[in-house]
């Protein structure tokens, strides 16, 4: 897609800085194992393998989109991705568990993102990451195991920021879009949500009731997050 390059210095250096953190800080302390129940041990088996693609179409189509310095910043962010499922599978290790090979959502995000360009991915990616924004939430407020607790807050901690990255371009991408297109690709962005969000609570529902959220309330956050998301990314600049 053609866009003004527009400022990422600052994304990028954003990236550059956590990852310096996460030198610092070193892996949580995975000796001290973890208790997870049956539900939630098959659901981060499945949000693990949804973290671990190699992120090869994604930073193709930022190499086309003429950006060297958001470029850079997309292949920071796919190592992010993929540094959280290797911290999803050493703590389903510490709980005695193991990874899954892959999964039918996982397969099915990946079809999709892969379809059309830049502008398409990174919608579709958007949907995976409001979803994980409520998810490791979640897990993070609800489950009363310490490691999977640090585990599921520095995922989040990281997701805070991968949100407004994305919406960056996005937004800088619609510009070019008259108020009818962009009323009708925010149509056709909530009814992929929509979709999103009904597998999510019947795939995943039993585990997010073992960290004391219902399906119901974890439906609403979602939702709220991305109407957020659809009025920063339709607005003008």
């Amino acid at each position: 897609m053609t866009v003004e390059t527009g400022e990422f210095t600052n994304w990028l250096r954003d990236f550059e800085g956590a990852a310096l953190l996460r030198r610092t800080w070193g892996d949580p302390d995975w000796g001290q194992g973890a208790q997870l129940s049956p539900p939630l041990v098959r659901s981060l088996q499945r949000f693990q393998v949804g973290e671990d693609g190699d992120g090869g179409g994604l930073m193709g189509k930022a190499d086309l989109a003429a950006d060297p310095v958001y470029a850079d910043a997309v292949r920071l962010f796919v190592a992010e991705e993929r540094e959280h499922a290797r911290l999803l599978g050493r703590l389903l290790v510490a709980a005695g568990a193991a990874t899954i090979a892959g999964h039918w959502t996982d397969a099915v995000f990946v079809r999709l993102r892969r379809l059309l360009g830049l502008r398409t991915e990174l919608m579709v990616l958007m949907l995976a990451e409001v979803v994980a924004l409520g998810y490791y939430r979640a897990v993070h407020d609800g489950v009363r195991d310490p490691l999977s607790t640090e585990v599921a807050g520095r995922i989040l901690a990281d997701e805070l920021r991968h949100v407004p990255f994305h919406c960056d371009r996005l937004r800088r991408s619609f510009q070019e879009f008259s108020r009818l297109s962009r009323a009708a690709a925010s149509v056709l962005w909530w009814l992929s949500l929509a979709g999103v969000v009904t597998v999510v609570v019947l795939d995943h529902g039993h585990a997010l009731r073992a960290v004391g959220v219902s399906r119901t309330a974890f439906a609403c956050e979602v939702v709220a997050g991305f109407h957020a998301v659809v009025t920063n990314v339709m607005s003008p600049l």
